[in-house]
């Protein structure tokens, strides 16, 4: 399948650059329609040895290949593009945050055994965001912290609302807590399920409602007083922050208009300080923007791979950033705030190595050779 590519499975993640924006699944996916039958749920119809359609609630939602669920396909991929490292999350359609919560928290545990495989086999190449129930803040919970017991996971990818709940609903205060407690980078990903039927039906689901839809979740974690309660999570959001950075000076003067004082700490320009996003935006001009928002050292490189939405070349817009820029989005950014190293290497129910609580105690950059 494959002929004669050579790759290095064990090349260090030190040697290229970490892409935080890449989703997987696994193709062979448990079927849960006979268990909960009243739901919709994702299955994988195989066609061939590197085809596949990804089906929801069995109608065709996505042809995928075989670099959705081969960790070699992806390797040579990577080799050839100068990836170093990337991080594994699931597909949003699988997020089901309408489905049952027992369904929900049964296809996360198997998502999250899939992407535990590939971590474990190729610990210097892969790591993951986990998935999670979220409809049930408790068993998600108990996900997460399963997740974060085992090598290779930084946290999880959860979507912009829960059903109809926002992210900045108090239900999912301890969910978030939790989260901090755990050192869980959380990414935060649209979802189409959640676009409203006027986007959709006018063909801008990918090129204005998720952007949107990202937007309007960030606003309402800054606007309700979410991240004043939650104000040490790490909150990562996909596509560049989707819309927040074009909305943000009228989040400023609406807030002011309201009464809020121009200096104060609340402002949401300085509260958008604490998130984080990814670097896909595809216009530089765009990607400039989220780096006044969320600051030089909250952007992280993001592909989307492997579906069309990855750019062309995989860096091309932060390719042509200033070197110092370019640096910090395709890997120091990670090494300095998120703990891949404690990743890596944690067993057992001690989340964190001692080496890794060491280094965010002490607010030290951890380097990306733990292979």
């Amino acid at each position: 399948m494959y002929g004669d590519t050579t790759i290095d499975a064990q090349l260090a993640a030190r040697e290229g650059l970490v892409d935080v924006h890449t989703h997987a699944i696994d193709d062979e996916l448990p079927d849960l329609r006979r268990a909960y039958p009243h739901d919709r749920w994702p299955t994988i119809d195989r066609t061939g040895d590197t085809e596949a359609h990804l089906m929801f609630g069995g109608q065709p939602y996505r042809l995928i290949d075989h670099r959705s669920w081969s960790p070699r396909a992806r390797l040579i991929d990577m080799d050839s593009k100068g990836i170093g490292m990337q991080v594994l999350s699931p597909i949003p359609v699988t997020f089901c945050y309408r489905a049952s919560a027992a369904g929900a928290a049964e296809l996360a545990a198997a998502q999250n055994e899939f992407f535990a495989r590939i971590t474990r086999e190729h610990p210097t190449r892969f790591a993951a965001l986990g998935a999670v129930g979220l409809q049930d803040p408790d068993l998600a919970v108990d996900e997460m912290r399963r997740c974060m017991q085992q090598p290779g996971f930084l946290g999880v990818e959860i979507g912009t609302r829960v059903g109809d709940t926002e992210l900045a609903d108090p239900s999912l205060d301890r969910f978030f807590a939790v989260a901090h407690e755990l050192g869980a980078l959380l990414l935060v990903h649209p979802s189409d399920q959640d676009l409203p039927a006027r986007v959709t039906e006018l063909g801008l689901g990918f090129g204005a409602g998720m952007p949107t839809e990202t937007a309007l979740a960030a606003a309402a974690l800054i606007a309700n007083g979410a991240l004043k309660r939650r104000p040490e999570v790490r909150i990562c959001l996909a596509h560049g922050g989707g819309a927040l950075p074009a909305m943000i000076g009228r989040l400023d003067k609406g807030a002011i208009i309201a009464g809020m004082p121009a200096d104060s700490p609340d402002l949401p320009s300085r509260l958008a300080r604490r998130l984080w996003c990814d670097s896909l935006t595809y216009n530089r001009d765009a990607l400039h923007a989220a780096v006044d928002v969320f600051g030089r050292d909250h952007v992280v490189f993001g592909s989307d791979y492997p579906f069309p939405a990855m750019p062309d070349p995989i860096d091309d817009i932060v390719a042509t950033l200033p070197a110092d820029l370019q640096r910090r989005i395709y890997r120091t950014n990670v090494e300095e705030h998120h703990d891949f190293e404690g990743a890596l290497l944690r067993s057992g129910p001690d989340p964190l190595s001692a080496a890794g609580r060491h280094r965010r105690a002490h607010g030290g950059p951890i380097a990306l050779d733990a292979g």
